[in-house]
């Protein structure tokens, strides 16, 4: 695996009518294989959508935090991914052990294994009453091409967003990263026109990833480096917040039917974190206690 640490930038050119970010996601996409196991296609997956995750997060401030789901039909079921403005970032697959055939193009075939029928759904939690939701509907399961229709039709802004993954033969994570290019209002179609095949010239992320790229060196296989403004290097690293007292509220939540019929059936609970695999056991006094705080 790479020893160069994951982060991303943000950056603007055209006179900031264009925004970009770039992200070298390899150390956190994984970390998370290795925490749940998961095979080579679903690594994919769940790789891409991280890299995803933590541009948008940069698109946050302060304390906001989202959270991406992708529902496809596909085998690997859904993918969730937690992402924040200070570059922390967590994400799991239902079923992580999930490996189909090269596809076409010889590459993993992560449309087929996350499916091209089902939505992606972002929410935004800004601090305020109600969190922010947008969806979009899947276009190929490949997961740049949906989140690209995604900023399209969610969010109004026309995007163009390339993620990929490479995975050695050990199945460890060779390689992993991304870019999300957004046109503000006021850009010329003749430079979008340029953009356009510029972008079928350049390689592909994951081969930029793998020969050494970094953030910055992706953005400028696109634009000049005259023309560009960097504004943020941004630190990414795989951070999980479960705890046992955030167990403990979550079996609370359960209400007391729930709570004694656990007690009464297994005598403690144990639950398991799907993001980073920790495991809290829950005594059976423990237990007792929550049903007598609510019983208060």
């Amino acid at each position: 695996m790479s020893s160069q640490q994951d982060y991303l930038v943000k950056a603007l050119v055209l006179e900031g009518k264009v925004r970009i970010y770039a992200v070298r996601s390899t150390q956190v996409a994984e970390e998370c294989r290795r925490r749940q196991d998961t095979w080579p296609t679903a690594t994919a997956a769940l790789g891409r959508t991280l890299s995803v995750g933590a541009m948008m997060g940069a698109m946050l401030k302060g304390e906001e935090k989202l959270t991406i789901r992708v529902a496809g039909n596909g085998p690997i079921g859904r993918i969730i991914v937690d992402a924040n403005g200070k570059g922390e970032v967590r994400g799991f697959v239902s079923n992580p052990h999930v490996d189909l055939p090269l596809n076409d193009q010889g590459k993993l075939d992560v449309g087929g294994a996350v499916g091209a029928q089902g939505y992606l759904y972002v929410t935004r939690d800004l601090g305020l009453k109600e969190p922010y939701q947008g969806s979009s509907p899947l276009v190929s399961g490949e997961i740049g091409e949906d989140f690209t229709y995604y900023f399209a039709q969610s969010e109004q802004t026309p995007s163009a967003v390339a993620v990929g993954v490479l995975v050695n033969p050990d199945h460890s994570v060779k390689a992993s990263g991304g870019y999300i290019i957004q046109l503000l209002p006021g850009v010329r179609d003749q430079f979008i026109s340029q953009l356009e095949k510029r972008l079928t010239e350049i390689p592909p992320v994951s081969q930029m990833v793998d020969q050494g790229y970094t953030p910055e060196q992706m953005i400028e296989t696109l634009f000049p480096a005259a023309q560009i403004k960097w504004l943020e290097r941004l630190p990414i690293r795989f951070a999980c917040n479960c705890s046992k007292e955030r167990v403990k509220e979550v079996l609370a939540s359960l209400g007391i039917k729930e709570l004694e019929k656990m007690l009464a059936e297994q005598g403690q609970a144990e639950v398991n974190c799907h993001f980073c695999g920790e495991t809290y056991e829950v005594s059976k006094d423990e237990l007792q206690q929550l049903i007598a705080d609510q019983q208060d």
